[in-house]
């Protein structure tokens, strides 16, 4: 006759913490600014496609170091970031991210009225004035500036800024604030900072309300549709500069 072993509840093997730090995000911007200078220097004199690269690789690649990063030092962008497929993230990014879109669309219009229109331009919009480009090169840069750019600037700043934060135990209203400043101030536009700060808020709240990556990917990618559809027809010579 045997006796049967209670059954004894087992709990999941915890996650590994993250082995990266700041020190991951700065390596990441700096990939990112050295292959802007590098691409610049090179191409003095660029052509329709050096503009398209000097506007696509140094972001692709800076997001590529992210998620290497999280390869080689972490868990990988799912469990480390929380990039993953899941409705519900994806419902929020869309809501949150048109609320975004309304109020950044406002804030332009606004800070256009008050500045100027060249004030309002961001480096994309000031590298591709006058250029028109190619129908597939105009394609190119509207997917990348609607889908790959945010979904890039997301690994770095709201990925490995925001994971570093958290890790130092900062607070989640602390760690929102902080990468709301620095994605604002982290590309490299002076004079379009406090504009860049309206637009980066709806995104770090996707961010900090679900606590994973893809719905402030989703919202950034709302955000940015209109002005990317703006540059397509710019680039294609459908509407005036």
């Amino acid at each position: 006759m045997s006796t049967s072993q209670p059954l004894v509840p087992t709990e999941p093997p915890p996650t590994r913490t993250h082995r990266w730090g700041l020190g991951a995000f700065f390596f990441a911007q700096a990939v990112f600014v050295l292959v802007s200078v590098v691409l610049a220097a090179a191409l003095s004199s660029p052509d329709a496609l050096a503009l398209v690269a000097m506007l696509v690789l140094p972001t692709v690649l800076a997001g590529a170091v992210a998620v290497l990063i999280t390869l080689v030092r972490g868990n990988g962008p799912r469990l480390d970031f929380g990039l993953e497929w899941r409705w519900s993230d994806v419902t929020t990014g869309l809501a949150i991210g048109g609320i975004g879109l309304v109020t950044t669309t406002i804030a332009t219009t606004l800070w256009v009225r008050w500045m100027g229109p060249q004030e309002g331009q961001s480096t994309v919009s000031s590298l591709l004035d006058g250029v028109q480009l190619p129908p597939a090169l105009a394609v190119v840069i509207f997917l990348h500036v609607w889908l790959i750019a945010p979904l890039c600037e997301e690994l770095i700043y709201r990925g490995l800024l925001w994971g570093a934060m958290e890790r130092l135990r900062w607070s989640q209203l602390h760690v929102f604030v902080l990468s709301t400043a620095v994605f604002a101030i982290g590309h490299l536009e002076p004079e379009r900072t406090a504009l860049l700060l309206v637009v980066a808020i709806p995104i770090g709240v996707a961010r900090m309300v679900t606590g994973r990556l893809t719905a402030s990917v989703v919202a950034h990618q709302v955000n940015n549709f209109l002005p990317a559809l703006g540059l397509l027809l710019i680039s294609l010579g459908l509407m005036p500069s």
